[in-house]
């Protein structure tokens, strides 16, 4: 094993860190969430990796994004983490794709071809997309749910979505899911009661509508974070990954 695995290995042993190194795991979104989840996979020895992100590096995502630096504003999410990770192991396999993910481009996806997804997206229609994709394909597929508008990371939990509460965007998955017939569905979400934020900034994505504006319809406004809570929600969600590709070989040795 490489030197640069060897403390991972002393864990998870040489068969589970060969598993890894021959897996492909797709992460969905590469923002707060999802960027800290693809480096911390591939900090874990994960061989290849596919990055599913349309936006480009903004100064306001400096605060809580991994890739987001002076040096890679107006700079493609997936290209500066492409950079990013290579220099943390040239030999990953790295397949980029600049697209906001939709039900209109699903298709465009072969989902048996990954060994886990991860969904760190922010929208509602594209998570239940991705959820389903995955659940035909027989792919493991892990969720974020709300990390905005959080202070708390401690309070971040493992749970199948029918076992959530007080989250706003779990409540909706919930509903959705079991409107599709989908009986479990693995997520990453806290109790804790979103804050409100101190002013509004319009957002032109988000994961839910925060308020109806005086003609009725909702207005979506742009969630508060900061630099660890959806950094702690990406670490949990490449954990789950991780300890999940490598079950077979921890059982075995307990």
């Amino acid at each position: 094993m490489r030197e640069e695995f060897l403390r991972t290995e002393l864990i998870y042993g040489e068969e589970a860190m060969r598993k890894l190194m021959n897996s492909r795991v797709a992460v969905f979104g590469l923002g707060g969430v999802g960027g800290h989840a693809a480096e911390a996979l591939v900090r874990s020895g994960v061989g290849a990796i596919d990055l599913i992100d349309d936006d480009r590096v903004s100064r306001s995502n400096i605060n809580r994004q991994l890739i987001a630096l002076q040096s890679t504003v107006g700079v493609h999410k997936t290209d500066a983490m492409e950079k990013r990770l290579l220099d943390l192991n040239p030999d990953v396999i790295i397949k980029k794709h600049k697209i906001f993910f939709t039900k209109e481009n699903s298709h465009l996806f072969d989902f048996t071809d990954y060994d886990y997804v991860i969904d760190a997206i922010d929208t509602v229609s594209g998570k239940i997309e991705l959820v389903m994709k995955c659940k035909e394909s027989g792919t493991p597929v892990i969720c974020s749910m709300g990390a905005g508008n959080k202070i708390h990371p401690s309070m971040f939990e493992v749970s199948d979505i029918y076992k959530t509460s007080v989250c706003p965007l779990a409540r909706v998955m919930r509903n959705e899911m079991k409107k599709r017939g989908v009986k479990k569905l693995k997520v990453v979400y806290s109790k804790e009661q979103p804050l409100k934020p101190k002013r509004k900034i319009s957002a032109s994505s988000d994961t839910l509508p925060n308020e109806r504006s005086k003609t009725g319809s909702y207005v979506k406004q742009a969630p508060g974070s900061t630099a660890f809570v959806p950094s702690v929600v990406g670490l949990i969600l490449a954990g789950e990954v991780i300890n999940d590709l490598t079950a077979e070989f921890m059982q075995s040795e307990s």
